[in-house]
């Protein structure tokens, strides 16, 4: 679905990718793992066209890497940006609507699929999105990337500030995703939701991979967890 090679990207002078290769199968769930400043966030916004880049980033068997972001989603990429993102002054269903790709219709999901997974947003769909709650908005964001109903779909640090239960909530919605045949990327720092859904991870450390496994290998290396994740 998804496969990265030697990739290498930076932010001006700065070279903060070191030949990166990972991929992700259709439907399945792959967590990136790794310290705040190690690359996480960089290898997705690269693989999504805003960060300039070399290498070689295919989806589906075709090359996306030097395509416009807009571009690399009408191509089926969906991106959850860990700044939420979302358009403050419009209401929630108002959001929600502008996930959609122009002059596509009859996708995996629906409003209703998203007020059915997330009631919340039923309730506030007439609110500005922009006083909504962290957690809401996370929901929000999430949902909106759905209705453009990508084929896979990378999420920055989802969990990132919310409470447990909207945790859980957040862990069951990635297993729909899989279940309906969506792959997921998740970037994230909570090991516990990311080995308890996740059929593969990386863990990343100074802009290179340093590590890929089962969730099972990497609870049985506590080398690599001393060096590259615990704080």
């Amino acid at each position: 679905m998804l496969e990265i090679r030697n990739l290498h990207a930076y932010y001006g002078k700065s070279h903060v990718l070191h030949g990166v290769d990972l991929h992700v199968k259709p439907g399945e769930i792959v967590s990136l793992l790794g310290r705040n400043g190690a690359g996480r966030s960089t290898l997705v916004k690269a693989a999504m066209g805003q960060v300039s880049a070399t290498g070689s980033v295919k989806l589906k068997n075709e090359d996306i890497l030097g395509l416009k972001a807009y571009q690399i989603a009408y191509k089926g990429l969906g991106y959850v940006p860990e700044s939420r993102d979302v358009f403050p002054t419009l209401t929630v269903e108002q959001n929600l609507v502008l996930g959609e790709k122009s002059g596509k219709r009859g996708g995996r999901w629906s409003l209703e699929d998203m007020y059915g997974m997330f009631p919340r947003l039923r309730e506030r769909r007439a609110v500005p999105a922009g006083v909504l709650s962290g957690g809401e908005q996370q929901m929000l964001t999430l949902c909106r990337t759905l209705m453009g109903d990508p084929d896979l779909i990378m999420i920055d640090e989802p969990t990132e500030g919310l409470a447990p239960k909207i945790v859980t909530l957040v862990g069951e919605y990635l297993m729909a995703l899989k279940e309906k045949g969506v792959s997921v990327l998740l970037v994230e720092q909570k090991l516990a939701i990311a080995m308890e859904i996740s059929q593969r991870v990386y863990v990343m450390g100074h802009g290179a991979i340093v590590f890929e496994g089962t969730p099972a290998q990497l609870r049985a290396d506590a080398a690599v967890r001393k060096e590259w994740l615990e704080v």
